[in-house]
């Protein structure tokens, strides 16, 4: 199996957010041999341990660049996009898009959730929701740009203020 990463690597795992490979490790679970990525998270210092052999199929990718920051940044700041009245609607489209480890859409789920918090209040699973996007970019953004989790709740706070 051909490792997509290595050591050192700054890597977005769907759903966890960003952090960096420490090391590539051999392990058996269930009698079953694999080599696997540990992953050290910048929020909350968790490690992840992904499977190399499955690393494609759950959505490993590399971390942002300079033009995707900007981008994130610009989507942020962008209007709020239409989203569906209905509650459960609304919730899976979103859900959809987190889950999909695309950082330009978990931006739009937090653009629009934020707006929409100010605006009209949201429910509680759609307050945790936002939370958890919100914490997905963050990650991507420390590691992406090379900042403070607090410098990149900051510059959030004055883009929804």
């Amino acid at each position: 199996m051909a490792q997509l990463f290595g050591i050192g690597d700054k890597v977005v795992y769907p759903m966890h957010g960003a952090g960096v490979i420490e090391a590539i490790e051999e392990r058996e679970v269930l009698g079953d041999r694999k080599q696997y990525y540990v992953m050290r998270m910048p929020i909350g210092e968790m490690k992840v341990m992904i499977p190399i052999s499955s690393a494609e199929d759950v959505g490993l990718r590399e971390v942002i660049d300079e033009a995707g920051i900007r981008k994130v940044f610009d989507i942020l700041q962008g209007e709020e996009t239409r989203m569906s009245t209905n509650w459960n609607r609304r919730f899976r489209a979103n859900m959809e898009k987190i889950k999909s480890g695309d950082i330009f859409e978990v931006a739009e789920v937090v653009r629009n959730l934020a707006i929409r918090d100010r605006e009209k209040g949201l429910s509680t699973g759609e307050r945790k929701m936002l939370e958890t996007a919100r914490q997905i970019l963050v990650s991507e953004l420390v590691l992406a740009q090379e900042v403070s989790p607090d410098q990149v709740e900051h510059r959030l706070a004055e883009l929804f203020a």
